[in-house]
């Protein structure tokens, strides 16, 4: 029976701070990048007051289509910081966004009044998709050698 060293303690409990790092930044990194561009677009007064409806379709697809970059490049920072297994730490990341957007199109629709229901759901739906191209690019750049 092979015993733990120290050094391979050591080596275990970074490799699980590096992970959870990564996932963690990979996901604050999506939150934080959204809610920067969303006050400069409320401060621009693009879109209306923090806490006013957003009725506007062309709005809601702007906040989705910079959410849907935002998110893959979430993907992508958790692949480039993961220690290793890359796509797993990528799916972590993946499941966690569903879950917080789920969460989040639930309590939208059942206060209702905010927007329309299709933008809180379709963030749901892509979080996934989304977290996962990011975590695939990153592969694709690393994989042919176009990393820096």
């Amino acid at each position: 029976m092979k015993t733990a060293t120290p050094t391979t303690i050591k080596m275990q409990k970074n490799g699980l701070l590096r992970s959870a790092a990564a996932v963690f930044l990979g996901f604050i990194s999506v939150a934080i990048l959204s809610l920067a561009t969303d006050q400069v677009l409320h401060v621009l007064k693009i879109y209306p007051p923090w806490g006013e409806p957003m009725w506007d379709t062309g709005l809601n697809l702007l906040a989705l289509f910079y959410r849907l970059l935002y998110t893959v490049a979430g993907g992508y920072i958790t692949a480039a910081l993961a220690p290793r297994s890359p796509m797993r730490h990528v799916a972590v990341v993946g499941i966690l966004g569903f879950i917080a957007a789920t969460a989040g199109a639930i309590t939208a629709i059942s206060l209702a009044n905010l927007g329309p229901n299709w933008y809180p759901i379709a963030l749901a739906v892509t979080a996934f998709p989304c977290v996962w191209l990011g975590g695939l690019l990153h592969g694709i750049r690393h994989r042919d050698g176009l990393r820096p």
